[in-house]
């Protein structure tokens, strides 16, 4: 039937069509009685946006999925209950209905179904696969004759649900309907988890099939395929993604969550369970939880990614992510014609490796609002092959910035950029109302003989950020930069430096920053004023 178009404000999803049928046929898992398996109303959100479908196509909307909670919400049955569904129930677009609602039909309508439930390690598929395998002990078996679940497969009337793992020697010649990939924060190159990661998207988009993944909170800078998702999905949000199929939904305590007080902790636990905390009506009992973070045995790093969902760090990481999330402030504006100051670290292309990234950022000099300018990386694929930063580009940027705001100070290592830093000050230098020196007013080295200096404002951008004196626009480049450096001993104290010197993972803007929160402290040393209410900036 032609598509008609769904009432104002609505989207058209096969989502109403799964929870139903999940409702009427699966059994709750874990049971000692047959009871139905009740989605949670996050639960349901999810299955609605997940089973989007495109009105223009008619096809679903996301290809990817990842739902990423708490140990213990209830990823687990959740995800084994989507399985099934995708096995035997109505997940295919099968036209309209005559209110121009979709309709869905099984995969065994197209073809033979193959469902598979993936980790890293034949424990971790038991995670989903135990209760799968308790789901399918209800009305399911009677409405689908030839159903056989067994310990290591189950054989569906048409087709096989299967657990496999990064071990398995079949799994690039399979072609999924629907993968579950489980913890894939574990998922990391050493055992293979990237690699099997995209050889099941690969398998599943040769028969139009989806995924979804389960992580908790991932450690930045192990390069899991959790992180990789992660960074997908900030690309989609900022309109850099050439494609825009994946539903990211991830949950976590607020950053200002505090483990020692019991109030606060509560309050970001109940937020990140959701549903299926007690004090919602559901299963997670939080004052158990909260004992077992008060535990001495418990890491506090620990319980914060396993509990509180956050992000946290690596063991040598300078800054944490609940510590940079604190000070975001993504809707703040920097009008035009305000007083600010740049950082700015530059790169070229290398032999071996990534090329390093370039980055600009601006810091207002009133209040400390540090907002990225602009940071240019390599290109991921083919596309980023023999790639050097666009230097045209960079010195527009530069120049766009000095017409844009007033720009009293700019701070710039000049490693592999001393002649255009050079053209800066030549151009800018006398107008500049903070300066690194006389002779070179911009030139900032960041290597070489200034340890002290680098020391001292390294320390002083970490204890800004720790102190929440500063706050940030939330720009994902300038994140993963701050997230990617580790902290380095030196001599003279600590610094920062890449995880390792050919890493992927760029730390630039990092450095930027630094550069741009020190021209501001100078910039405040040399007279600068916080402003009154009419907005102006001045100067002694």
């Amino acid at each position: 039937m032609p598509w008609k178009p769904p009432e104002p404000g609505a989207v058209p999803t096969l989502g109403f069509e799964v929870i139903d049928w999940i409702t009427e046929l699966l059994a709750a898992p874990d049971r000692g009685e047959y009871e139905p398996f009740v989605l949670y109303p996050e639960q349901e959100d999810f299955v609605l946006r997940y089973y989007e479908i495109n009105p223009r196509t008619g096809k679903r909307r996301f290809r990817r999925g990842v739902i990423s909670r708490s140990r213990g919400w209830g990823k687990s049955p959740f995800l084994a209950a989507l399985a099934i569904a995708e096995a035997l129930g109505p997940v295919v677009p099968d036209g309209w209905d005559e209110s121009g609602q979709p309709v869905g039909k099984p995969w065994s309508t197209v073809r033979t179904p193959l469902v598979q439930i993936a980790a890293v390690s034949e424990t971790q598929t038991k995670n989903t696969w135990v209760p799968l395998l308790e789901m399918l002990d209800g009305p399911i078996l009677d409405a689908y004759p030839g159903l056989e679940p067994l310990d290591t497969f189950v054989n569906l009337p048409r087709g096989r649900i299967e657990p496999i793992t990064s071990s398995a020697r079949t799994v690039k010649g399979n072609k999924p309907v629907f993968a579950v990939l489980d913890q894939t924060e574990e998922w990391v190159r050493s055992n293979g988890g990237p690699r099997l990661a995209q050889t099941m998207r690969i398998n599943a988009a040769k028969v139009g099939g989806t995924t979804i993944e389960s992580p908790n909170a991932f450690i930045p800078g192990e390069g899991s395929v959790a992180e990789e998702s992660a960074a997908f999905w900030a690309k989609i949000r900022e309109g850099k993604a050439r494609d825009d199929g994946l539903y990211y939904d991830h949950r976590e305590a607020p950053p200002e969550t505090d483990l020692e007080d019991r109030v606060s902790l509560l309050s970001g636990l109940a937020f990140t369970y959701g549903d299926s905390a007690d004090r919602h009506g559901g299963h997670v009992d939080l004052d158990t939880l909260v004992a077992t973070i008060w535990d001495p045995s418990t890491d506090p790093q620990v319980a914060r990614a396993d509990f509180l969902n956050q992000i946290t760090h690596a063991s040598d990481a300078w800054l944490s992510q609940p510590e940079w999330a604190a000070c975001a402030a993504p809707g703040m504006v920097v009008a035009d014609r305000e007083a600010i100051v740049l950082g700015f670290d530059g790169s070229r292309r290398r032999n071996r490796g990534v090329t390093d990234a370039t980055a600009l950022v601006g810091c207002r000099v009133s209040d400390g609002h540090l907002f990225q300018l602009r940071v240019w990386e390599q290109p991921e694929g083919p596309s980023g092959r023999d790639w050097q930063v666009p230097v045209g580009e960079v010195l527009a940027e530069v120049d766009e910035a000095f017409k844009r705001y007033r720009v009293i100070g700019m701070y710039a290592d000049p490693a592999k950029w001393e002649s255009h830093i050079a053209g800066w000050e030549a151009r800018y230098g006398a107008q500049l109302l903070v300066k690194s020196s006389v002779a070179h007013p911009i030139e900032w080295w960041m290597t070489g003989g200034r340890a002290l200096q680098i020391v001292r404002a390294t320390r002083a951008f970490h204890d800004a950020v720790t102190d929440q004196e500063l706050t940030h626009d939330g720009a994902s480049a300038l994140m993963r930069h701050v997230l990617n450096a580790r902290r380095r001993e030196s001599r003279a104290g600590i610094q920062i430096a890449k995880a390792h010197p050919d890493s992927s993972r760029k730390i630039d803007a990092a450095v930027a920053s630094i550069l741009a929160w020190q021209c501001r402290l100078d910039a405040l040393a040399k007279g600068a004023a916080v402003p009154e209410r009419s907005g102006t900036v001045y100067f002694l």
